[in-house]
């Protein structure tokens, strides 16, 4: 969120082993989330869903730095100063990001929100022009073609049906991009875990008070499938894929580390499809590889670029 992932992966050697494992990690757990979400959906709204999530995998990520500082013989926590970055991006991404998405998933299927989703690394390359950053050729194709596939989104059926969470995915995606961005250039995290769970409590706490302005209320007694999915979300989608996406963003270049966007769509349509039955018009299918293929030409310009 396939077949410009495979350069990644045949350069799998000469990537450190954290990387890869964290590359591995991000592609198929967060493809797997789409699903996930939308069952937690049957008993936790969207904004409280994503807020207890967060706080509980942000806490117990806390708690996890401060045992290990300690063990260490430093404290192992945030300054003030990254406190506040914690809160500028986790407000964006977590907040906006996946507030938003966890909002789509009641009226658009899973699949085509991760292929939606895809289009993070043309968001990260438009907001990279507020700091300087001119796109190259390829580049450039590759946001004049996304724009054109969005486009084409809006002209589907789901769009149709319903246009008010078709928005929230694509603003949902400018805010990650957005906050993936200003994490590594004007808002950096504290190093390590301590920035991953800074950020999942910022943007948790965030979550919660929307959840909280809109009365948001889940249905008691939960069902089993929904508080699965919520565990799942807890512990792979939170503790796991997330805090592997920031240390990409720390370790990895930018295309690299938004590679995800291409697998992402084909784990989420395959668990759509087999799971709940969903499918894509052939509007909303010729869409979702125009936004796949301008994708592809953005990494390939900023592979140029980092080899020039």
């Amino acid at each position: 969120m396939q077949t410009t992932a495979s350069p990644a992966l045949s350069s799998s050697a000469r990537l450190p082993a954290g990387v890869l494992a964290a590359l591995l990690c991000c592609y198929f757990v967060w493809g797997s989330t789409y699903f996930a979400i939308r069952v937690a959906l049957q008993s936790f709204p969207p904004f409280f869903q994503m807020g207890t999530r967060f706080l509980l995998a942000g806490a117990l990520l806390a708690l996890w730095t401060a045992w290990r500082g300690r063990d260490r013989g430093r404290a192992g926590f945030p300054t003030a100063l990254q406190w506040r970055n914690a809160l500028v991006v986790g407000a964006l991404m977590l907040g906006g990001g996946m507030g938003l998405i966890a909002t789509a998933s009641q009226g658009v299927g899973s699949g085509l929100i991760a292929t939606c989703v895809a289009s993070v690394p043309l968001m990260v390359t438009g907001w990279g022009l507020l700091w300087g950053r001119r796109p190259g050729r390829w580049e450039l194709s590759g946001v004049c073609l996304g724009a054109l596939g969005v486009v084409l989104l809006m002209r589907g059926e789901s769009f149709s049906a319903s246009p008010a969470s078709m928005a929230c995915v694509l603003v949902s995606t400018a805010c990650w991009s957005l906050g993936s961005v200003l994490s590594t250039t004007r808002f950096p995290l504290a190093p390590g875990a301590a920035g991953f769970s800074s950020e999942m409590l910022c943007g948790g706490a965030v979550l919660m008070a929307v959840s909280l302005v809109l009365g948001e209320r889940p249905a008691w007694p939960a069902g089993a499938a929904p508080v699965a999915a919520w565990l799942y979300l807890v512990v792979f989608g939170s503790l796991v894929a997330f805090s592997a996406y920031m240390y990409l963003l720390a370790h990895a270049s930018p295309a690299l580390a938004s590679s995800y966007a291409f697998v992402n769509p084909a784990v989420a349509l395959a668990l759509g499809s087999v799971l709940a039955g969903e499918a894509l018009s052939a509007r909303e299918g010729w869409a979702c590889a125009v936004i796949l293929a301008a994708v592809g030409l953005i990494l390939i310009g900023q592979g140029r670029r980092r080899r020039g």
